[in-house]
């Protein structure tokens, strides 16, 4: 379960601009975690919140910056990527990006959006997630085309120094179900959803996350809360004194998995961020390390067999005949391979990054700054390598596949097996970023991070090519759109 943090929300009225200032800087004296902005681009009487956020970066040295939630309607995914990974540079890795699919659409139509229903706002917001991770991962121009979305051979960077964690803010089950399966975080608001609501989208959260082979614990739970310090208890949640506070806090992170909270200060705001910060943090904080100081049963990993694919018992589809196609049902079969191809090279620049790492930390030997700042720096390129191939993964499982056994049933033993070793190649992700993490604090552990991107390569090698043989004309045939 990852640490507590906590922080402020701070509303950016523009004829407070010098008071919003304040309090950011006393948020971060006070070593709050957080501060997170609102973005609501059409109201006059707000500042822009990248525009905030850039100042409060200059003034701030250690706390967090989040846009919560950025409004992505009036954002487009592609600047807003560049504007995340920009501002991660000038603050030294202190950006995590909040997103949002939309609200206000009135609003957002006189600015110049374009109004979206609620299930074509989530699937953009999910085209959006993959773009603006491929932007962030190093590699050849990114070509990309959505129902909402389109790169045209956009070239990634600039590159976040840190792994830029993606926070939803979700409240609905389509939301909640996408943040499972894509989002890093999730921003929840007690305003909107009180703690009997947000345990039970959390649920829903969670069940989507390990639908997806994830973690529902690694994704990062931070609530916006607003409530009431005052000497005496009252009826509701967060009325009262900071003992209660932090008794009500504490129950949300063991029972419902929050491993944020985000004050949103009343009128005596500074009066606020003060006891919450000095008060109310280290009394939960306190509560939860001794409740974690417990022994704790270790976390029931699924069985994967690794690395074997087991190739020699791969189904085959009877009567397969791409010369049978026409150029047009041809052209989709040949974007699989492209995709594919895509990966191919990635995954190559990552085993020139590690050789690279390696020959620099042979020249360095003596520099252990250099050396661990290399060693960090290929951590967050496994990592980001990581996240984009299980993006395409979870298109595939979601989307893709599903596609094809329902206009073709017979395709389902290749469906099933190809599902199947996704599990495995996603094991072999997993280590491989567990091997790059290691090697941070030990730099010897390049061995092991050489030896799992070998397995990795040949089960992924392995893999598209069984699928291409398998897929690509039945994708065309079948017409489903990639």
């Amino acid at each position: 379960m990852a640490d507590v943090w906590f922080g402020a929300f701070l509303a950016p009225e523009a004829a407070g601009s010098d008071r919003v200032l304040r309090h950011a800087e006393l948020a971060d004296r006070l070593g709050l975690d957080l501060i997170g902005v609102q973005d609501h681009p059409y109201q006059a009487g707000f500042l822009d919140c990248w525009t905030l956020l850039s100042s409060i970066a200059q003034r701030t040295e250690r706390v967090r910056l989040v846009p919560d939630v950025a409004n992505l309607p009036l954002r487009p995914p592609a600047v807003l990527a560049r504007a995340a990974a920009s501002l991660d540079i000038l603050s030294g890795g202190r950006v995590e990006l909040g997103l949002g699919a939309g609200a206000f659409w009135h609003a957002i139509a006189a600015m110049g959006g374009r109004r979206l229903s609620p299930g074509a706002s989530i699937d953009a917001l999910a085209e959006a997630i993959t773009v603006i991770r491929a932007l962030w991962t190093p590699g050849d121009p990114v070509t990309f085309h959505g129902e909402h979305h389109r790169l045209e051979g956009a070239r990634p960077g600039p590159f976040p120094p840190h792994p830029i964690g993606i926070w939803v803010g979700a409240s609905k089950r389509r939301m909640l179900e996408l943040t499972g399966r894509m989002g890093d975080g999730w921003l929840p608001s007690s305003f909107h959803s009180p703690p009997e609501a947000v345990a039970a989208q959390a649920r829903i959260l969670d069940a989507a996350a390990a639908d997806a082979g994830r973690d529902p614990a690694a994704i990062r739970k931070v609530y916006n809360i607003g409530g009431s310090l005052s000497p005496l208890p009252g009826d509701g949640f967060l009325d009262g004194p900071a003992a209660l506070w932090a008794e009500q806090l504490t129950e949300l992170v063991f029972e419902v998995g929050m491993s944020g909270f985000v004050l949103a200060p009343g009128v005596e705001a500074e009066r606020d961020l003060r006891v919450f910060a000095e008060e109310v943090a280290p009394a939960v904080r306190e509560a939860v390390a001794r409740e974690r100081g417990r022994p704790a049963p270790e976390p029931a990993r699924r069985p994967v067999l690794i690395p074997d694919l087991d190739e020699a018992g791969r189904p085959r589809t009877a009567g397969r005949d791409p010369g049978a196609l026409t150029s047009g049902q041809a052209r989709p079969g040949r974007r699989l391979v492209d995709v594919h191809d895509g990966y191919r090279t990635q995954l190559r620049q990552v085993r020139d990054a590690v050789e690279q790492v390696a020959a620099e930390t042979a020249d360095r030997h003596g520099d252990r700054l250099a050396v661990r700042q290399n060693h960090w720096t290929l951590g967050v390129f496994c990592a980001t390598f990581r996240r984009l191939l299980t993006v395409h993964f979870e298109v595939e499982d979601g989307r893709t596949f599903p596609a094809l056994t329902e206009r073709d049933p017979a395709l389902e033993p290749v469906v099933k097996k190809l599902e199947q070793e996704h599990e495995v190649i996603a094991e072999l992700l997993a280590r491989l970023d567990e091997a790059c993490a290691r090697m941070i604090a030990d730099p010897a552990a390049i061995d092991r991070v050489r030896t799992g991107l070998e397995r990795l390569s040949q089960a992924m090698s392995s893999h598209f090519a069984y699928e291409e043989e398998e897929l690509a004309g039945p994708i065309g045939r079948l017409e489903i759109h990639l």
